[in-house]
């Protein structure tokens, strides 16, 4: 059982702070949440969701409880997959905009699996075997290493609104739609290949965090009152946040390691 971690908390408060934005408003996180507006009990299962995410918000930050609410936050953001974004894709597979929210939500899953994995027991009430462990962890990699790609390809197929979220005081804002949307492609890619994969987890986070900060923050400063700015920022945030915990999964591993003795895509050639 691993010590809470940095990256642990920052998920576990933008965890919470998701959840307390749909309990504040009574709706799902725009674009994250893409659930019917015409589905019945639609305000019910939002408070539900935010409910859900509060109480796993607050089980990460409580030692004892971290296995449990990594558990069901792994289950949930499964489900948030399977059930919200792998439909829309099926519906409109050319709409790259579904791949990259489906990409977004993997990363959730991704760290909330690893954080199961490395937190769990065997004498503990929720231990499922065959989601703890080394291999495990190499799966929950894989996803975060598949799911970073689709981000990166909607940056470059959406350059011009990705440019527009660019700072003023950037030059070649054009440019930087299309050197962000690379570089996620060539994390997931190094992740997925164990080509410098530590390294390529902590710029893939290093890079997160600095839209954050550049994009978001600004943007919530200049109009507190919007939700889809705070939504955007928590989103952000997360993602930030994820990527950090895969990047400590690595711990052990040197940070020049071009490969380790079976890359994760062996891994999951082989079982």
């Amino acid at each position: 059982m691993r010590d809470t971690s940095m990256g642990q908390v920052l998920f576990a408060v933008a965890i919470l702070a998701l959840g307390g934005l749909s309990l504040g408003s009574g709706d799902f996180a725009f674009v994250w949440q893409p659930v019917p507006a015409a589905l019945p009990g639609r305000v019910e299962l939002a408070y539900l969701s935010g409910t859900v995410l509060c109480v796993c918000g607050v089980g990460l930050l409580v030692r004892p409880t971290v296995a449990l609410a990594s558990f069901v936050l792994t289950l949930y953001t499964l489900v948030w997959l399977l059930a919200l974004h792998v439909p829309q894709i099926i519906a409109a597979p050319l709409q790259e905009m579904n791949w990259g929210g489906a990409g977004e939500i993997a990363t959730l899953l991704a760290a909330s699996w690893i954080l199961y994995a490395s937190h769990t027991a065997p004498w503990r009430r929720f231990y499922v075997m065959h989601l703890t462990g080394d291999h495990a962890i190499g799966y929950a990699r894989i996803v975060f290493a598949l799911g970073v790609p689709l981000v990166g390809l909607e940056h470059m197929l959406y350059s011009t609104a990705t440019a527009s979220m660019v700072p003023a005081w950037l030059p070649y804002r054009t440019g930087w739609a299309y050197a962000t949307g690379a570089a996620h492609i060539a994390a997931g890619l190094a992740i997925l290949f164990a080509v410098l994969p530590r390294l390529a987890a902590a710029l893939e986070t290093l890079m997160m965090g600095i839209f954050t900060v550049l994009v978001w923050i600004p943007a919530v400063m200049a109009v507190p009152t919007q939700r889809f700015g705070w939504t955007a920022l928590l989103i952000s945030t997360v993602i930030t946040a994820a990527g950090w915990i895969v990047t400590e999964s690595y711990r052990g591993l040197p940070w020049l390691a071009w490969s380790r003795r079976r890359t994760v895509a062996a891994d999951l050639a082989v079982h």
